[in-house]
């Protein structure tokens, strides 16, 4: 079984050799500068650190030690820093603390006493480490959609609540918000025994799609060397998913509308009704209300599909899910595409919290896969996701702004620390009590 790794940051050879002798019951990895340091938490990425503030070329002062401290949490956010220091001590361990440090002590070191220190630093990594895996695992929901905003978990609790009733249902959202992953999931709560065909109806040429979904006889019209099964009767006994909907022109509206009454369909050139037993589910990017108002799509057709409306938000109005996806998709290619890379630097998720994904999830998951190409080493910078600045509209309502605020950066602190309260109270600079008191007045959920 793999020890856990302990990286002691320290220029006295004969302090390193004690250190190294106490703690047998870790890997133990040494450093003798901050180049040395910080090449160490590249490579074997510890858990917990040593360090002395008194480094050279600085061995006198804290300069050194600083900037170490800084470049190991920069590195890996998540490594607990314990700093020790005979120079001005009390100054040097609030300032340490203020800057990230997990503890501090001060020299001469008790062996003894700094490694009760070193093993509560390990326990307390390794509860945070079991929590986010918790927190990641949560975070997975119907279809496989991964979310952990409560504007989307309503949606895919609605999807559940009528995934097993037979009813058609519309789902209404921006281009890239998983309007086909929900589409899925809706099939695969279903428990209807036929597969899920899709069809994109924006996709095809007008001349096309009527084909596609009715099918046509041998003979039908030029080409048609065969007799060939459309979409619709593909999907017997299962879901028939029809993407972009407010696509479909007039006058195929009509023979829809008619299969969605009587439940039978004519291929193209044939005479003879077939029975067909499929659940439809549509979707649109379009405004069909405005649409229907305007002419441009059948009322009676928009009745026949819209039985239950779901309307999906989009990604920049999940706070929180843009960081839970990006690390999905950097987990999911740098397997894919067998690069080292493990993880997002603070500036990178300051970037993907700062930017509006106008394309929603389709975006977000681009600019991961580019990132993740185009990283140096193990994290995903800002300049890798090679995102823009970002205008904001100027409040209103003081009351309602600070409140929407507050909720947002509290949901997105939450999403970054993966649920652990210390953490996200850590990031928001607040207390543990205070950050109770704002999810209990919010009504958040961690």
């Amino acid at each position: 079984m793999n020890k856990p790794k302990l990286l002691i940051v320290e220029d006295d050879a004969g302090l390193q050799r004690q250190l190294r002798w106490a703690y047998d019951g870790y890997e133990v990895i040494v450093a003798s500068d901050r180049r040395e340091a910080i090449d160490a938490v590249r490579a074997e990425e510890p858990a917990v650190v040593t360090l002395d503030l008194g480094l050279p070329p600085d061995p006198d002062g804290v300069t050194e030690g600083f900037a170490a401290l800084a470049e190991i949490l920069r590195l890996k956010p998540d490594t607990k820093v314990i700093v020790a220091s005979g120079h001005g001590a009390r100054e040097s361990a609030l300032r340490a603390i203020g800057e990230g440090a997990w503890d501090f002590y001060q020299k001469p070191i008790d062996i003894d006493a700094l490694g009760l220190i070193v093993a509560r630093a390990f326990h307390v990594h390794a509860l945070e480490e079991e929590n986010h895996r918790l927190a990641a695992s949560q975070a997975t929901t119907l279809g496989g959609l991964i979310t952990a905003a409560p504007e989307m978990l309503k949606v895919t609790s609605m999807i559940e609540r009528v995934a097993s009733a037979d009813v058609s249902v519309m789902l209404l959202g921006a281009s890239g918000t998983g309007k086909e992953v929900l589409a899925r999931g809706l099939h695969n709560a279903s428990g209807r025994k036929g597969g899920f065909v899709a069809i994109n109806c924006a996709a095809i040429p007008e001349t096309l799609l009527e084909s596609e979904l009715f099918g046509h006889e041998k003979g039908a019209f030029t080409g048609a060397v065969k007799t060939t099964e459309g979409k619709i009767e593909l999907a017997d006994g299962g879901t028939l998913f029809l993407d972009e909907i407010g696509d479909v022109p007039l006058p195929l509206q009509v023979k829809l509308l008619r299969f969605l009454q009587e439940r039978v369909i004519e291929r193209i050139g044939g005479r003879k009704a077939i029975p067909v037993d499929v659940r439809i589910v549509c979707a649109t990017h379009q405004d069909v209300d405005a649409m229907v108002a305007s002419g441009g799509f059948r009322e009676d057709l928009y009745y026949r599909l819209a039985e239950i409306v779901v309307r999906i938000p989009s990604l920049a109005e999940r706070a929180g899910d843009a960081t839970l996806l990006a690390k999905h998709f950097l987990h999911q290619y740098a397997r894919a595409m067998n690069r080292p890379v493990t993880g997002l630097s603070p500036d990178g998720l300051a970037a993907i919290d700062g930017w509006g994904w106008p394309g929603n999830v389709r975006e977000l998951e681009n600019r991961m896969k580019r990132a993740v190409i185009m990283a140096d080493g193990k994290h995903v910078t800002a300049a890798d996701l090679d995102l823009g600045g970002k205008d904001e509209a100027e409040p209103i309502n003081l009351k309602a702004v600070r409140e929407t605020a507050d909720r947002k950066a509290i949901r997105h602190a939450l999403a970054r620390a993966e649920g652990n309260i210390s953490n996200t109270a850590k990031l928001l600079g607040i207390s543990r009590p205070t950050l109770y008191d704002l999810l209990k007045s919010y009504d958040l959920h961690a």
